[in-house]
């Protein structure tokens, strides 16, 4: 009789890449993998990117950049996480939470004091587990047609002590990630 092999614990790594033949290997050959493509925006490539290794495959994927954004009279730079995945056959395993928190530690060190995600509203829970707080106001976001408000719900994460987030209206002056 044969037996398999135990299931090594996932390992994070950096990726130096990240393009469609990875986003594959977790995702499969689904079309809407984040389920935003009904949104019709136009999303930002991230530029530091973030994976969960298990058995050899790709599990898990967040993406990093940094973006100039105005809140109220403030003018900052906010470090935008996105490309947020997991492989639909390990969804409900704690995976997000490990891919999501081992960028938050990195972010820790780009330089900026806030971190900002959109979601789609059934994942705020998962968020506010990790430590991540709704914004109440409407966010503007960059298009090629021109600002348009974002209909993702925006949240957000101090990256150092005693950051607050800016009071006034918000604008991410650039496309969302």
């Amino acid at each position: 009789m044969t037996t398999n092999p135990p299931s090594v614990p996932p390992t994070v790594v950096r990726l130096a890449r990240y393009a469609a033949t990875e986003l594959r290997e977790i995702v499969g050959d689904d079309e809407d993998p984040f389920g935003v493509s009904g949104t019709g925006l136009t999303w930002l490539p991230k530029r530091e990117h973030f994976a969960l290794r298990r058995d050899g495959r790709l599990v898990a994927h967040t993406g990093l950049v940094t973006l100039p954004l105005s809140a109220g009279s403030a003018e900052t730079q906010v470090v935008g996480f996105g490309g947020v995945v997991v492989a639909p056959d390990l969804r409900g395993h704690g995976l997000a939470r490990l891919v999501v928190t081992a960028a938050l530690e990195h972010a820790r060190t780009m330089g900026p004091q806030y971190g900002l995600l959109f979601c789609r509203p059934h994942l705020l829970p998962l968020y506010q587990r990790l430590g991540w707080r709704a914004l109440q106001e409407e966010v503007h976001v960059e298009q090629p047609e021109g600002p348009v408000v974002m209909p993702l719900r925006t949240m957000w994460i101090p990256l150092r002590d005693g950051a607050h987030w800016p009071v006034g209206p918000v604008r991410l002056r650039s496309l969302p990630m």
